[in-house]
């Protein structure tokens, strides 16, 4: 496993994990986790470097060894999508010349980025992602500033507490956060008709933290479903996750 760091485009230090050799896979973690947390310690990069993909996992700024600026300047609107297109540009990825995976926040980055043509990968799989967590985006950021407002006061048996104990598992600093959370808008559905490269989404049998990902599979120009076990805290710890992965990646 190699770790290094690159600048973004403003400045911000953020931590690269590569994985094997072969064809280029961008894999991109979920808010308030890390590169470690979703594709690390379940083993999925390690699956993806046995199968001759080289497992590039990007930790967004605010997370895992990335750095958390508490300036307000550092989260311009769409910040992650440019954190993603720097990575691109960094590593001389031209368009076509690799696969993008992202989980949950990942999930929402890349189809932020893909519509807008920022991002153009060979095939994308959008994990743990629906239609409410694209287009009510507000709604959800909503919750998650809760948690971090009431980070004290949160006690076992509210619906936040488990978010709030994985926030504090995890070590965000919490002002960053915030200002992240802040930076990030609705998508506007009008555009999923960009999104025409081959797309698999994944999702959760018990997993509706962001609506249904049926509905967004149907929705896209290119796209299947395809259901995993556990829900939106576990469906990334499953192996059937990566198994899913996999086999998309390869189908002709």
């Amino acid at each position: 496993m190699l770790v290094e760091s690159f600048s973004s485009f403003d400045g911000t230090r953020l931590a690269i994990h590569r994985e094997g050799a072969g064809r280029p896979l961008v894999l991109l973690h979920g808010l308030f986790s890390s590169s470690q947390m979703n594709w690390i310690k379940w083993r999925h990069s390690a699956r993806f470097a046995g199968a001759e993909f080289e497992a590039i996992m990007l930790d967004f700024r605010v997370h895992g060894e990335s750095d958390a600026p508490n300036d307000p300047g550092a989260y311009p609107d769409g910040v992650l999508v440019r954190d993603v297109a720097a990575l691109i540009a960094h590593l001389g990825l031209a368009p076509g010349e690799y696969d993008l995976v992202g989980f949950s926040l990942g999930a929402r980055t890349s189809l932020h980025g893909c519509a807008s043509g920022v991002l153009e990968p060979r095939k994308l799989i959008a994990c743990g992602m629906g239609v409410a967590g694209l287009t009510e985006w507000q709604k959800r950021a909503g919750f998650f500033k809760r948690v971090i407002d009431e980070f004290d006061t949160i006690e076992r048996g509210d619906p936040a507490y488990l978010s709030r104990q994985f926030l504090k598992s995890q070590g965000v600093d919490r002002v960053a956060a915030r200002l992240l959370l802040d930076s990030m808008g609705d998508f506007d559905l009008d555009m999923i008709g960009n999104i025409t490269m081959p797309t698999l989404v994944a999702c959760g049998v018990n997993d509706q933290d962001n609506g249904s990902a049926i509905e967004l599979a149907s929705l896209l120009p290119n796209a299947s479903y395809h259901e995993v076990p556990g829900g939106h805290l576990d469906s990334a710890t499953k192996p059937e996750l990566g198994d899913a992965i996999l086999e998309y990646l390869n189908a002709p």
